[in-house]
């Protein structure tokens, strides 16, 4: 009960604080991009339940001739560009946060297609909420392999504390700051996850 007052004060105190920016960014995208400016993808959330995910649209919607979407790195706008580097297209994510659909900790949500491609241990990061960040995020973010990424997520839903979530939130503004392993090598954000080998 602790965690949760503490995401909804949290989330509230970020929305306050930061409306100004969030409008402003909102407009930027309208501008270079067109309505909608937030995007909304299923992800899996606690006990892998699906959630709309929000986020700012760093992306067009551009295809190639037979009608599939471009690749990501294709898609991506300097604006989106821009967004992903500084985690600022994450920040509409603090109204899952508040919806209860999200934590301001926890292993980030990833896509609803890789639910049946996980090893039962790798799946106990849908134990906890998903989270803004997590302790993955400060320990190389998406320049992790996907072995790596898993191993932390299961970490954190073993030794989860009030302490530890204070600790990863204030150690991600310094990862935030230092734009560290925003990418993988080649990737527009990760390579997508196939399973164990």
């Amino acid at each position: 009960m602790l965690k949760r007052g503490l995401d909804i004060l949290g989330a509230l105190l970020a929305l306050v604080a930061l409306s100004p920016l969030l409008l402003l960014i909102t407009v930027l995208i309208r501008a270079s991009l067109g309505p909608p400016a937030i995007f909304r993808q299923w992800r899996p959330g606690l006990a892998g339940r699906p959630f709309r995910l929000l986020k700012f649209r760093t992306m067009t919607d551009g295809r190639a001739p037979d009608g599939e979407p471009l690749p990501d790195a294709d898609r991506m706008t300097g604006l989106g560009r821009w967004l992903r580097s500084t985690s600022l297209d994450e920040l509409p994510e603090l109204i899952n946060v508040l919806r209860g659909e999200m934590s301001l900790v926890g292993p980030r949500p990833l896509l609803m297609e890789y639910l049946p491609l996980y090893s039962p241990e790798q799946a106990r990061r849908h134990d906890v909420r998903p989270g803004l960040t997590g302790w993955a995020q400060i320990h190389g973010r998406n320049s992790l392999s996907w072995e790596e990424r898993f191993s932390y997520d299961v970490w954190y839903v073993d030794h989860r504390n009030l302490a530890l979530d204070l600790r990863i939130l204030l150690l991600t503004l310094g990862t935030v700051f230092k734009r560290d392993g925003i990418t993988q090598a080649g990737q527009a954000t990760m390579e997508k996850f196939r399973g164990r080998s």
